[in-house]
């Protein structure tokens, strides 16, 4: 594994269930790249991405991603794999019954932050980092779609990881939000972290220049994408 290369993919097999959906995946991806993993529904995008956090084990092929193995990861790694990481889903995922403030603080806490003090700082932070610095007293319903998402990417900040995962982050919002987003993303893959989006918005491409992997028909294809 090279210095900058962050996930790293050989000849692996990637499962749902008991289903083999991509077959022979082979990819490197490194720090800092902005990346869109492509495909219909049912292609194997999200198995992939549940496969790096850990969700999926990897049984067939070799595989590493921020310096744990895949293969050889134990079940309590995997929260310590996680802190490595941020993920960001289509549905957002926060808890409804609780502010923006407290969603974040609850994350912190899961992930091991004892320091009350550094934990509001930091809930702050990542707030003011995608432009919801005033809004952490607030309801999950009490805001739109697109700064749910914003939290939920927020969130994704908290610990610093090295990478973001993002499965269909734009599938529950209208064009000019979901543009906003990804820019978002965009902007964080400048700072140094890897970025992996599944996605079908193809009009993003346009905006946001990135390399596309491809899952088609079992297999994956690694492609550029030019400028728009």
């Amino acid at each position: 594994m090279a210095l900058d290369t962050i996930i790293e993919l050989q000849k692996a097999s990637i499962f749902q269930k008991h289903n083999l959906v991509l077959t022979d995946v082979s990819l490197t991806i490194d720090k800092g790249e902005f990346v869109y993993l492509v495909g219909k529904t049912g292609s194997g995008k999200s198995s992939l991405l549940r496969t790096l956090y850990a969700d999926i084990p990897l049984i067939q092929g070799e595989g590493k991603i921020a310096g744990y193995n895949l293969k050889k990861i134990r079940s309590k790694e995997i929260p310590f794999l996680r802190r490595k990481l941020g993920v960001v889903f289509q549905d957002f995922q926060l808890l409804p019954d609780r502010s923006i403030n407290d969603n974040l603080l609850f994350v912190m806490k899961a992930t091991g932050w004892k320091d009350k003090p550094d934990m509001q700082k930091r809930s702050q932070e990542v707030l003011e980092k995608v432009h919801l610095g005033t809004k952490g007293f607030k309801m999950p319903h009490e805001l739109s779609g697109g700064e749910q998402q914003r939290v939920s990417i927020a969130r994704a900040l908290i610990n610093e990881p090295e990478i973001i995962l993002a499965d269909e982050p734009t599938g529950n919002l209208d064009t000019e939000t979901a543009q906003e987003i990804v820019g978002l993303l965009y902007e964080i893959s400048k700072s140094g972290r890897a970025v992996l989006i599944a996605t079908h918005d193809f009009h993003l491409f346009e905006y946001f220049k990135g390399r596309t992997i491809r899952c088609e028909g079992g297999r994956i294809s690694d492609t550029k994408v030019a400028a728009g």
